[in-house]
């Protein structure tokens, strides 16, 4: 009986507290959203303050600053402030004014022209796939056109060549080679994620790009839009079709209309420019193998949010608790694990905590093409709002099967007694919509990761709400119901796989038939 109990005391002190190690990881989460911080937008004092307590926390977890001296890479940006914008449609020589925002957002950036008025081409959903003998401007004259599109893609064209060519980069450069002035999108109402009226909240914040001209890929850019698609009819007026007839089309599998709209858009749009620095934070854990140290198995997240805006019932400030506060804190808590742990690899193991995502991915699209490392970046793994929403028991990985880090996230995963899915909603383009695919156009395989569910559950009615109520809203904050102890199981997920990975002999690679190989065939962008 006494070896017994013994037995049982040895079993119970090896068995991992995870609600201590979950009110450790919520720490991060309540310093890094707190209002005092102020949403960390980019180019703020609160971001700045958030990025100095990021290399604090490295330091203190033991990791060496990142490759060129310090934990910060210098990150320059373009900032355009809206000062004013109108919106009419010109229609039997009657100009007829839009409401700006209840009915179009109007886009802005250091390349929108102040006036412009321009015919308007229905385009189906914009896309150009040469893979795919996919082309919507075949036949069609876009040239000194806007033009207007669905969101979303064709069904039977594989999710990530089409997430690929709907990226914001690709489909412009398709429609300026066509000789498209300007783009305007329509989403798809099933596939929205924030509805248009808390859209309408957030917009007229200031918008950044890379000050770096050869960065940007949106060269050209007359002007651009996105249209509320309750009233897509009063922009399709006149012509050959309805929005309803668009969609049914859409949601039946079927081609969609090519048509000229019965309208000219003119468009005033009144700008200011500044440069401004913002900074990635970014830190090293060492390999010990003489020659694979060199080579570095990426750990990241995003540390900016959307600052502050209009108040919603007094509140202003966009916290950004999930999105990403969240995987910073983890960042954070698997670099202490590995610590505490005495933990070596033989890869180095690189936490990288990047600024500018919600502009559009511009710190780690820089640090990508202008890494402080010396070596090569084998691995990214990514975290940005994975949702521990409810309880561990589905892991949704995206890019599950494009490299063999699938089979890594699966063997760690089933030891940890979770089950691993792949993205359930490809249309939603989330592999191409954050930082990891910012590796990944640099030929780096790359994972990223959200709380998952089997469609119906009770986890689905949370998870969709989150994204319905939360994503992107002021009520992205430290008051919201989240498992703690799911997060730090996460995270104990996460630090392992990142070992499996330093430690394996043989780098990550695509898969022979992934879209994404050809990155690391080319080199290149």
């Amino acid at each position: 009986m006494y070896v017994s109990l013994c037995a049982l005391a040895v079993v119970s002190a090896a068995a991992p507290d995870w609600d201590r190690a979950g009110k450790a990881w919520w720490k991060h989460v309540e310093f890094l959203a707190s209002d005092k911080l102020e949403g960390r937008n980019v180019g703020s004092a609160g971001y700045e303050k958030a990025a100095d307590y990021m290399a604090e926390q490295f330091e203190k977890a033991g990791l060496q600053a990142g490759g060129n001296g310090s934990y910060f890479q210098t990150v320059t940006l373009t900032e355009t402030a809206l000062n004013s914008s109108a919106i009419s449609l010109v229609r039997d020589g009657k100009s007829v004014p839009v409401a700006v925002p209840g009915e179009v957002h109007p886009g802005y950036s250091p390349t929108s022209v102040a006036e412009l008025e321009a015919p308007v081409v229905f385009a189906g959903y914009g896309l150009v796939i040469p893979e795919a003998n996919y082309n919507d401007l075949s036949g069609l004259d876009v040239k000194g056109k806007i033009v207007a599109f669905l969101t979303g893609g064709p069904e039977n064209i594989a999710g990530n060549l089409r997430s690929h060519y709907s990226s914001a980069d690709e489909r412009w450069k398709a429609l300026r080679a066509a000789g498209a002035i300007g783009i305007l999108s329509i989403a798809n109402p099933k596939s929205m994620e924030i509805p248009w009226a808390r859209q309408s909240l957030a917009w007229g914040m200031p918008r950044m790009q890379l000050s770096d001209a050869s960065m940007s890929g949106m060269e050209g850019l007359q002007f651009s839009a996105s249209w509320d698609p309750a009233q897509a009819n009063d922009l399709l007026g006149g012509s050959s079709y309805s929005f309803e007839e668009i969609l049914e089309a859409a949601n039946a599998n079927k081609p969609l209309p090519h048509f000229n709209l019965a309208c000219r858009l003119k468009a005033t749009v009144s700008i200011s420019n500044r440069q401004i620095t913002s900074k990635n934070v970014i830190a090293i854990r060492p390999g010990t193998d003489p020659v694979l140290k060199n080579e570095f198995v990426a750990i990241s997240a995003h540390l900016d949010h959307l600052g502050t805006g209009k108040p919603v019932k007094g509140d202003a400030i966009y916290n950004g608790a999930m999105d990403d506060a969240s995987g910073d804190a983890s960042l954070i808590e698997i670099a202490k694990a590995l610590q505490d742990g005495k933990i070596s690899t033989r890869r180095s193991i690189v936490f990288i905590s990047v600024t500018g995502e919600e502009k559009g991915e511009l710190g780690s699209k820089y640090f990508a093409q202008a890494p402080t490392l010396k070596g090569k970046i084998v691995a990214d793994l990514n975290m940005d709002m994975f949702l521990p929403l409810f309880p561990l028991k589905w892991l949704e990985v995206q890019g599950l099967n494009e490299s063999t880090l699938g089979s890594d996230i699966r063997a760690v995963a089933e030891s940890a007694g979770v089950k691993v899915q792949a993205d359930k909603e490809p249309n939603r383009n989330r592999f191409i919509r954050s930082d990891q695919y910012s590796f990944v156009k640099k030929g780096v395989p790359a994972l990223a990761f959200k709380f998952g569910y089997l469609p119906g559950d009770p986890e689905e009615k949370i998870f969709k709400d989150w994204y319905t109520n939360r994503y992107h809203g002021v009520s992205d904050d430290i008051d919201q119901p989240v498992d703690l102890a799911a997060a730090a199981q996460f995270n104990a997920i996460l630090k392992q796989l990142a070992v499996r990975v330093a430690d394996a002999t043989k780098a990550p690679e695509w898969l022979p038939d992934s879209f994404f190989k050809r990155f690391s065939q080319a080199g290149t962008e």
